[in-house]
This record gives C-alpha cells, structure tokens and sequence, in this order.
C-alpha cells in the first residue's frame, strides 16, 4: 500500500510538472506561452436613409458573400420622384433645343408682316395729317379745328412708335435666342439630371449588401420597422483576419518581435493547432486583464500582444480561451541564418 501512495504521488508530481512545463514560459528549450482569447472584427451595417424596410433576406448565423444583398428599403416615394424628375428632364431638354435652334421661318415672316402693316399705318396717318394740315391752309384755319390737328399729329406719332416696335421684333426674331437664356436653360437641365442621379443614388442605397465576406451576427432590424444611419440593421463577425489578443510580461518582452511564427492551441482541439504570426506588440503596459489572469500574474505589468492567424475553416470563434506558443530562440537564429 505504501508503494502504491508514492507511486500515485510520482505520477501526480509528473503530471503537474508537465502541465506547468506546457502552460508556462519556458527559458530552456527557448518557447514562450502565452494565454487569451480569440478576437475578430466586427462590422455593424445600417441605412444611410430613413425609410420602412421591406426584406430582410439572411438570419443570424448565416455566411454571407461580398456584395450579397441582406435587405431593402421601401422605395415606392423614390420611384414616384424619379419619374417626375424625368418628366421635367424632357420638357427642359426640349426648351434647349428650342432655343438653339432660334426663330422658326414663319415667325420671322410673320414679324415682317406686323412691320409692313405698321410702315401702313405709318403713311395713313401722315396722310391724314397733311389733309388736316392743307384744309387749314386753304381755309386760314377756319375749316378745322387745331384739336384735329393736334389728333392726327398723335396718331403719326403712335403710328411711328409702333413701326420702331416692331422692327426690333423682327430683329429679335432675326436674331434668335440671347447667349445667356440658352445657357440659363443649360444649365437648369443640369441641375434636374443631377437631381436625378441623387435619386438613383438613392435608390441604390435602400439595398444593403455585405461589404466583406462575414458570418451575420446579429439580426437587430425586422421587416416594418424604420431604418435610419443611427440603428444598425446587421452586425457582421469578420471572418479574415482573426487574432489572439496575449498579454507578455516585461522581462519576457524583449524575446518577441513581429513576424514571429507562433502555435495557437485550444481546448476544443488541442493536437491541432493553428499557425499564426507575431503582429501588433504595444509599447504601453497595463495590468493584466480578468479573462486571463493567473494567480501569478495578478499584480504583474503585462504588454498586449496579437498574433495574427489565417482561419479558413473557422475554428477559432469570439471570444474562445486560447493558448500561444512561440518558439523565441528558433525564430531568432533562423532570422540571423536569413
């Protein structure tokens, strides 16, 4: 029995020892371990507009590809909009063409009418005037009176007025459109086509795609409710790239450097591990955080470190413990050799 008691303490002994030798860094055979969890990138996906949603098109959980659509907006009002912008689009385009391509012949024929019809009543009343004008002579005055001299010398007067109007419409007509009205045009069928590509624009934005390749993490939105830029629709888990945020003590500092090649182990799959690389290395300490500390590390300054791991078969989740081994001395002969 007493054999068996010290047996049983050997292999106890042996066991921790091994443990310790696997979970803590280790000065002889030039590996460090390290100890976090796997963290991953999020995207939360929301509405530049604020309108209804009709469709919501994946669930949570679901794989999603770059460009897939995952919702849309209700765009009744928007199609409404657009069509009468296009309307007004071609009534403008029509005004432009009609004033490049100036007055019509028959128009300008008809400004030379009106000015041969006013040259006529030109000389009707200078004829009348002079009538006026002998019968006063050949009576000294007594045979009309100087109102209806007056009379007709107004309507020679109106008469002329109206021959100069009409001349410079017909040089108008002549002439066509002023330089600055087709431009004043021009430039309102612009402003209308630019109204146009906003809605159209807009119209694009009721459809929300995936901009990466992600895995939907939350639903947050449903169909009904009222989307705006401040509630997020979807929140999005980053499939690439993934890392293990690790935390280094200072003495064991100096013994990494970025590009280090590194082991990620969990307990879901321990002979399996993931390769990663050495990335971000912080310049600035901190205490070591709740979710891994140990008893030994409580009140230790400890330096953030993320190791960087490529994942296709997604292995790794948020969130999952996870154990880091780098070998500090391989890597750094290997960095002198190269």
């Amino acid at each position: 029995m007493r054999k068996l008691v010290v047996l049983v303490l050997i292999l106890g002994l042996a066991t921790g020892f091994g443990w310790w030798h696997y979970n803590e860094p280790n000065q002889e055979d030039g590996s460090l371990v390290l100890h976090g969890n796997v963290d991953i990138r999020q995207v939360s996906l929301a509405f530049t507009l604020s309108e209804r949603i009709v469709e919501m098109s994946v669930e949570e959980g679901d794989r999603v590809q770059a460009g897939q659509v995952l919702a849309r907006l209700d765009t009744d009002t928007l199609s409404l909009q657009i069509a009468r912008t296009r309307a007004a689009i071609s009534a403008q385009q029509q005004q432009v063409q009609k004033l490049h391509k100036g007055s019509r012949r028959e128009e300008i024929a008809q400004a030379q009418a009106l000015v041969e019809a006013a040259r006529a009543d030109v000389e009707l009343a200078l004829s009348r005037l002079n009538r006026v004008k002998d019968v006063e002579r050949a009576t000294q005055g007594r045979g009309i009176s100087a109102q209806d001299i007056d009379t007709a010398s107004a309507q020679l007067k109106a008469a002329r007025a109206q021959l100069a109007n009409r001349e410079q419409t017909q040089a108008l007509a002549k002439a066509g459109p002023r330089v600055e009205d087709i431009a004043q045009a021009e430039a309102q069928l612009k402003a209308l086509q630019a109204d146009l590509a906003l809605q159209q624009h807009q119209v694009a934005l009721s459809t929300l795609k995936a901009p990466v390749d992600a895995v939907i993490r939350s639903r947050l939105l449903e169909p009904g409710d009222i989307a705006s830029a401040q509630r997020p629709v979807y929140t999005l888990a980053l499939s690439d790239p993934k890392w293990i945020r690790v935390y280094v003590s200072e003495p064991d500092l100096g013994r990494i450097r970025p590009g280090m090649t590194a082991q990620v182990f969990t307990d879901t799959d321990p002979e399996n591990p993931v390769t990663g690389q050495v990335g971000y290395i912080s310049s600035v300490a901190e205490f070591t955080p709740k979710t891994v500390q140990t008893e030994s590390l409580r009140t230790a300054l400890v330096y953030e470190v993320r190791i960087r791991v490529k994942d296709p078969a997604d292995r790794l989740r948020l969130g999952m413990p996870a154990t880091v081994r780098i070998e500090t001395d391989a890597s750094a002969d290997d960095s002198g050799h190269s």
